[in-house]
């Protein structure tokens, strides 16, 4: 079981990282999962995801989630195959949190270095909290 922290990770190279180890059988945990990181220009990004989310039938779908945590389990079942059932046993082995749970305080916790960006020099970024915030979570 590892336990990773999504502090200053960019989502797709943390969602397509995860998904490789899941599906190789590992049992992963996603914490702070509010502070990773979306690049590119604000409105843009934040405009891509509000376009996401409104798109389809309110009765029929697609759903897609408003919460930080929910936002990137689904960027990772993006990168499963998850309606084969190899697929599906890989998506449910992957789970998020937001912020850092009581339950992992004295656990060792992971960070991906080639993955997490250690200093946030670029100026085009939004971290993934604050497009949920816009999405309308009610999660701090």
């Amino acid at each position: 079981m590892a336990i990773i922290d999504a502090t200053n990770a960019i989502l797709g190279r943390l969602a397509s990282v995860v998904a490789k180890r899941a599906l190789k059988g590992e049992k992963i945990d996603i914490v702070n999962c509010e502070k990773a990181v979306v690049t590119g220009p604000k409105l843009y990004t934040i405009t891509y995801y509000k376009q996401k989310q409104k798109r389809g039938h309110v009765f029929h779908g697609p759903d897609f989630p408003k919460q930080a945590d929910r936002i990137l389990r689904r960027t990772v079942r993006g990168m499963i195959p998850f309606r084969t059932s190899h697929g599906l046993e890989a998506y449910k082995r992957v789970m998020c949190y937001v912020g850092m749970p009581e339950a992992f305080a004295n656990e060792k916790i992971e960070t991906i270095p080639e993955v997490t960006v250690a200093k946030l020099t670029f100026k085009k970024y939004v971290r993934l909290g604050e497009i949920a915030k816009q999405l309308g979570s009610k999660q701090q």
